[in-house]
């Protein structure tokens, strides 16, 4: 069999459009690389512009200075412990609140869909919110960090979307013939037949919650409930303080150690996403193409 003439002008074609997607893909690539060779390098050869392309005088004492801070290691804690129960939860809910939402036969499904959508548009506002959290008790509990924003409505849509377009009705009629229910049939059917849509959920989620700095920062003041990202604000603001506070001939140490801090904070608040996120990258993708068509 013959394989297909490449013609000219389709050669011309695949270079221009290789060409192009090198240099975003170099642009968008570098300063990820900036950012981990500035954190092994010398804070004085990073800001006079004397690296480019490898790490210059080779140190890792921002790491160490990282990670003297206890605070870090707490941070670390509360995060992935956040992180997991949060998106566990968030995962449950919404593929409930989705399941029902894709039933033909649920009455007042249009309405239902019209008033859990109206928070997309319009908010109560925060200082509402946080009242409500303070009525609750709430505040200043590990429980905060896992109920607020326990479900995200663009993911119902998505997750409704998927059950609509990849589960037949015709499954559960059968199930219901032989005495399921819909709990029976959630369950047992529906949650092992969308194990790609839960993990495309698992993801966002889990994103959400290890940079979830906002809702720490309001909603906590015990420095052991806090959260990873607001420890290391907390490390960069100390930083600065003592800078104001010094005298003059202690200014440049001071900037000099503030300037090793910065990026491996970054590297260290990002690394595990970082690690993680090519493993997953095939669900986020198909989670976009999912929630490109509204059903």
């Amino acid at each position: 069999m013959k394989s297909l003439k490449i013609s000219k002008g389709d050669r011309i074609f695949d270079i221009i459009n290789y060409s192009i997607l090198t240099i975003v893909f170099i642009i968008v690539l570098y300063p990820l690389y900036f950012i981990v060779i500035a954190s092994v390098s010398n804070p004085t050869l990073v800001n006079n512009g004397a690296m480019t392309l490898w790490p210059k005088g080779f140190m890792l004492d921002g790491y160490k200075k990282v990670f003297e801070y206890v605070d870090v290691w707490v941070g670390y804690r509360n995060t992935i412990f956040y992180t997991v129960i949060g998106t566990i939860l968030n995962v449950f809910v919404t593929m409930g609140v989705a399941y029902t939402l894709s039933r033909k036969n649920f009455l007042g499904k249009g309405a239902l869909m019209t008033y859990i959508m109206i928070p997309m548009f319009f908010t109560g506002g925060l200082v509402p919110t946080f009242l409500i959290v303070k009525k609750m008790g709430l505040y200043n509990t590990p429980l905060v960090m896992i109920i607020i924003g326990a479900i995200n409505i663009f993911n119902v849509i998505i997750a409704r979307t998927y059950i609509q377009g990849t589960i037949p009705e015709e499954l559960y009629e059968s199930a219901q013939m032989d005495g399921c229910n819909h709990f029976t049939f959630f369950f047992r059917i529906i949650l092992p037949l969308s194990s790609s849509i839960i993990a495309v959920l698992t993801l966002y989620y889990a994103v959400d919650h290890w940079n979830d700095f906002f809702n720490s920062l309001i909603y906590l003041s015990n420095k052991n409930l806090f959260s990873l990202q607001l420890v290391l604000r907390g490390i960069l603001i100390q930083s600065n303080i003592q800078t104001d506070m010094l005298q003059a001939e202690d200014v440049v140490r001071q900037q000099y150690e503030a300037e090793l801090l910065k990026y491996a904070l970054i590297i260290v608040t990002s690394l595990p996403i970082l690690v993680i996120y090519p493993f997953m990258q095939k669900y986020f993708v198909k989670g976009v193409m999912i929630g490109s068509v509204k059903g």
